[in-house]
């Protein structure tokens, strides 16, 4: 959706098409953490991967402002910054590095008397960071995103399409069943965004490449009645947070904490009810003074779709390139809610590299696209509010 507004900005005719729900998946069970990279310096070194996504925290702001290549004002910040927490004195060569020249600008060290009010508590006894990284109302930006592009998002039902690819060219068109009536749409790029899904898309369209690969996750929800919103990641012995804690509003007026970090990535073969005990476990050896006796508890498995990488890495960056005997469909991965705008980067290099652009001298008329006698898709709610009920 991003990508779908970056597009008609720059004066691009696009369509979207959305099998399920708009943001359904790996987008709406995100943390909706806008970060930097920090946390990828747990290692006590800059990395790849935290430079690559530097400036991303920036580039939101700008849009939120109003002053980017995606208008985002009135998009719902939850939180406009996230703490770094150390439980004990063993995160002393991290603490010396955050405190370093490196990271000046990116993480500030927190005083006793600014903490965050979940450690706000004499039993607390380590050190507290603050970052620039930023928490977003993921549904909301979802729907702002729909509302400004709605007359190009349209629903489409896979039992009733299909692609067919060109020999003669290799160019794939888009066929829609839609009660008797056949829809063509034919475009000088087809542009896969469908995170897992993307896997089935290029079996559709026959591409030898590229592949995909899964980095499953099962999260942990927690609806309490405590007024703690908290946003944090908890130092431990290794290269990822030992547990990142992000609040969520629910309808009822209650909140969810949601945790992320090595209890989500270790635990995705373990029963839902093993995960919930190891999680209780684990908040009442970090936060002892937080009563969660009568909170609800409730599990969730998400698959991350990345490009498939050597040794299974972790990629640093949004990925979008032509597909494999396809001359006309990109597969595009943003790998991580905060590389979306650099993901539509990528795919306007691509297209603009092909020669495929816009003619901007009859910018107005090249947005006027046919209206198409297809449903609109409605906007996914947040994994919570299915779990504990509206």
């Amino acid at each position: 959706m991003w990508l779908l507004n970056r597009l008609h900005n720059e004066g691009y005719s696009a369509l979207l098409f959305e099998h399920d729900a708009l943001g359904s998946g790996q987008t709406v069970a995100s943390q909706g953490m806008i970060h930097g990279g920090i946390k990828y310096t747990l290692n006590g070194a800059l990395s790849g991967a935290s430079e690559a996504i530097a400036s991303m925290p920036a580039h939101w702001r700008n849009c939120l402002r109003g002053e980017g290549d995606v208008d985002l004002r009135g998009g719902s910040i939850l939180s406009d910054h996230f703490y770094l927490w150390s439980a004990s004195s063993a995160a002393a060569k991290l603490t010396t590095f955050l405190a370093s020249k490196a990271t000046r600008g990116r993480a500030d060290k927190v005083s006793k008397k600014d903490l965050p009010t979940v450690l706000q508590n004499p039993q607390f006894k380590g050190s507290v960071y603050k970052l620039v990284d930023m928490v977003l109302d993921v549904p909301g930006i979802l729907q702002l995103l729909a509302n400004q592009a709605s007359e190009h998002i349209y629903k489409i039902n896979w039992r009733h399409a299909r692609f067919d690819s060109q020999p003669q060219t290799g160019a794939t068109t888009l066929h829609i069943d839609n009660g008797g009536e056949t829809l063509n749409i034919k475009s000088k790029a087809l542009i896969f965004t469908a995170g897992q899904g993307n896997e089935k898309l290029l079996r559709k369209v026959g591409a030898s490449a590229p592949a995909m690969q899964r980095r499953p996750l099962q999260q942990v929800m927690v609806k309490h009645r405590h007024p703690h919103a908290f946003y944090g990641h908890c130092l431990g012995a290794d290269t990822t947070p030992r547990l990142t804690i992000s609040s969520h509003p629910c309808a009822d007026g209650e909140q969810v904490w949601y945790l992320g970090g090595s209890i989500a990535e270790r635990s995705i073969s373990l029963p839902s009810g093993t995960l919930i005990d190891q999680a209780k476990t684990e908040l009442k050896t970090l936060l002892p003074w937080i009563d969660l006796s009568a909170a609800q508890w409730a599990t969730l498995a998400v698959d991350r779709a990345e490009p498939k990488q050597r040794n299974f890495a972790r990629p640093d960056q949004a990925y979008a390139d032509w597909a494999e005997g396809c001359n006309n469909v990109i597969a595009a991965w943003p790998t991580k809610l905060t590389l979306a705008p650099n993901l539509s980067s990528e795919v306007l290099k691509l297209l603009t590299d092909r020669g495929i652009a816009p003619d901007l001298k009859n910018k107005p008329e090249q947005k006027v696209l046919p209206h198409l006698p297809l449903p609109k898709p409605t906007i996914a709610p947040p994994p919570w509010e299915l779990a504990f009920g509206r």
